[in-house]
């Protein structure tokens, strides 16, 4: 009689689950064969697994088939599961086994089988999930090490994730951010935040956003879409870097180039694009608009007797009152010295602006009190009329100006006097007309020539070059001063043959001097706006080829007005002057038009501190303050900085502590012609040769 299997099949069931989950390697092996030895009852019964060597030598055995009849009777059966192979069970030592002992045998493989897989497939799903979670952890060190803010919220504005960027910059937690509306981080004028970029993506702006303290900071804020799998558009990836210092010194630099740092007034650039602005209004409303250019009287004696800073306090108060009887939509600005400019528009009548010069006058009547001194100024006003006398700004600041000449003229020197600009205030042109015409001959009978005025370096003291002015030597005259013929050339586009004439001039001479084997200087010439053309950087090369000059002897001083125009035609120029190996100098900067977002796109080598910053220093703490902050600008920029017009040791001093790499003016010498600064370049050049560093 068979024996029957004398352990319950269920509860070995169990078991085997439990070793499947909990055993590996020999240990689960072995528990295999015990409970295989149970279920049947057998006292020898193995589990060999799918890789065992053993195995592999033998032929697969079907389910429940026996051995041959002649040999020991035993049992085998292969585990399968969905074509999966996971080894074979083998039973014997029993003298004969039954029908149920296969049965038992079959299903108990069976079990094993399907145990065995459904861990298999447990095991790589556990090591999938933790290589993910060790990537995502890989990428949350990455995205908290990076300086930059980055966040993500969903369509709704609802923040997602929030990186260690984040925490520093705004002030909140992870913690306390997630879950939250992107509002909360919104400065009250920002509100809203539907935008049309949710499906689109790739948006930068400047936006103000506050932090956990209520401090309201400028941040740069690039966003990008946050997709799905499916690159479905499921929120936004927001990127945020503190921009706040630069804005400010953007606000510094636009306050410098469009006020006057005095009276906080417009100066002559804001005025002319504010009066541009109005005209244009006016001409649609076929409305009346005036000029009113105003000098005042006695102010100079005043300044000349009282010094600077009683002229200053003046000024300031001037202004004040002028502004005080203005409507808020009237202009008044400071265009530098004792001269103010006032714009208005929105008038019915032209002789309106009469009624409103008499009110500024009038302002003027009342003695001013500054530190003891009873003061009293007048002034003289010339008006021109939009549109009988002129359709832009600049003409009628011209065409106002001549008229204050002869207001001026009319009430004498101390008389306030009114002028409404006429055809016959052009008969003062004639003059003009001749310098002009002498000019145009002065480029043709030789009597231009240059002067060189040494520039300077601050730590040693060298001559590190010079920069060329174009000075005219008339026949009858004599030598005409450079603020006489300049301007006219600018204004009837001389300044372009003019301009020619130098550069050619200038490297010339630097070729005489390379000759002669003075070291290598840079030599400054001026570039006008006129002849800042497509044309100048193949004019420039070929005039270095011509003389066998190296580029590093020649620098091109450009002013800001120049780079105001068609920025990226600009900066193309520029791009290729620099390829030739010339360097630029930014000359008068902060008297025009200033923008770091522009100045940071310019292949610029200097920037030249304008001589009206430099003459107040050190008393003058606005000048102070300006000088200052250009200096560092540019250090910022990593540009050098050169100050002209220095001609006291104790500008000399200001400068050298504010860092400022050179100087020109007065102090050291004043332009030269060729022969004596030559001369000066070899003794500067000789050891010892002294230095005037304070």
């Amino acid at each position: 009689m068979l024996a029957q299997p004398g352990s319950d099949f269920l509860t070995n069931s169990a078991a085997l689950c439990d070793a499947v989950l909990r055993l590996r390697g020999t240990a689960l092996t072995e528990e295999l064969g015990r409970i295989l030895r149970a279920v049947l009852n057998s006292p020898l019964g193995e589990y060999i697994p799918a890789d065992a060597a053993a195995l592999l030598l033998r032929p697969p055995i079907g389910p429940a088939q026996a051995a041959n009849d002649d040999a020991v009777p035993s049992l085998s059966q292969d585990l399968y599961f969905d074509q999966h192979f996971f080894g074979r069970f083998v039973v014997s030592g029993r003298t004969a086994y039954s029908d149920l002992d296969r049965q038992h045998l079959s299903s108990l493989a069976s079990l094993a089988a399907s145990v065995l897989q459904v861990h298999s497939v447990a095991q790589r799903t556990t090591h999938a999930y933790v290589q993910v979670e060790a990537q995502l952890q890989h990428q949350a060190q990455i995205l908290d090490q990076i300086h930059e803010s980055v966040l993500t919220m969903d369509m709704n504005g609802f923040i997602i994730s929030w990186n260690k960027g984040a925490e520093r910059l705004f002030g909140y937690t992870a913690v306390e951010a997630v879950g939250r509306n992107i509002l909360f981080l919104y400065d009250d004028e920002d509100m809203g935040f539907h935008d049309a970029f949710l499906e689109q993506g790739g948006r930068l702006m400047e936006v103000r956003r506050k932090k956990k303290s209520g401090e309201v900071f400028w941040a740069s804020l690039s966003l990008s879409p946050l997709c799905d799998i499916n690159d479905r558009s499921i929120g936004l990836i927001a990127y945020l870097t503190d921009i706040t210092e630069r804005k400010m010194a953007e606000e510094r630099i636009h306050h410098l180039a469009y006020y006057d740092a005095l009276t906080g007034l417009p100066n002559r650039t804001l005025l002319t694009k504010l009066v541009d602005q109005a005209l244009m209004v006016a001409q649609r409303n076929k409305a009346h608009g005036c000029v009113l250019f105003i000098d005042l009287n006695r102010f100079k004696m005043i300044n000349d007797t009282l010094g600077r800073h009683i002229g200053d306090a003046l000024l300031v108060e001037v202004a004040h009152r002028f502004r005080s009887v203005l409507r808020d939509q009237d202009l008044v600005a400071r265009l530098g010295g004792d001269e103010f400019a006032v714009g208005l528009f929105d008038i019915g009548q032209h002789f309106e602006a009469s009624m409103v010069a008499q009110k500024l006058l009038a302002t003027l009547n009342t003695p001013i009190f500054i530190d003891g001194h009873d003061l009293r100024v007048g002034g003289s006003i010339g008006i021109s009329v939009f549109p009988q006398d002129g359709g832009d700004a600049e003409t009628l600041l011209r065409l106002a100006d001549i008229a204050m000449y002869r207001a001026k003229q009319e009430g004498g020197a101390d008389g306030d006097h009114i002028a409404f600009y006429s055809q016959d205030m052009n008969q003062g042109m004639q003059e003009r007309m001749r310098i002009e015409t002498g000019l145009r001959n002065a480029l043709g009978n030789g009597e231009l020539l240059l002067h060189y005025q040494p520039k300077y370096s601050i730590p040693d003291g060298k001559i590190i070059g010079a920069e060329a002015l174009v000075r005219w030597r008339h026949p009858v005259r004599g030598l005409v001063p450079p603020s006489e013929f300049i301007p006219l050339a600018e204004a009837t586009g001389l300044v372009v043959q003019v301009g020619e004439w130098v550069l050619e001039t200038a490297c010339a001479q630097a070729q005489v001097w390379k000759d002669a084997g003075l070291p290598p200087i840079r030599l400054a010439v001026n570039v006008s706006a006129r002849e800042f053309t497509a044309a100048l950087p193949g004019r420039v090369s070929e005039t270095l080829k011509r003389y066998g000059l190296e580029p590093t002897w020649l620098e091109l001083e450009i002013t800001e007005s120049t780079l105001m125009h068609n920025i990226d035609r600009v900066i193309g120029i520029m791009d290729r002057i620099t390829a030739l190996g010339v360097t630029l100098s930014l000359d008068d900067f902060g008297t025009g038009y200033s923008s770091l977002s522009y100045l940071k796109r310019f292949p610029i080598d200097t920037l030249k501190i304008d001589r009206s910053f430099t003459i107040g220093i050190p008393e003058d703490t606005n000048d102070c303050a300006i000088a200052n902050t250009i200096i560092s600008i540019a250090q910022q920029l990593k540009h050098k900085v050169i100050a002209e017009g220095v001609e006291t040791e104790a500008q000399l001093a200001f400068l050298k502590n504010s860092g400022c790499d050179e100087v020109q003016g007065y102090l050291f010498s004043k332009p030269l012609e060729a022969d004596a600064f030559e001369r000066a370049l070899r003794e500067n050049w000789l050891p010892n040769s002294g230095y005037r560093a304070a």
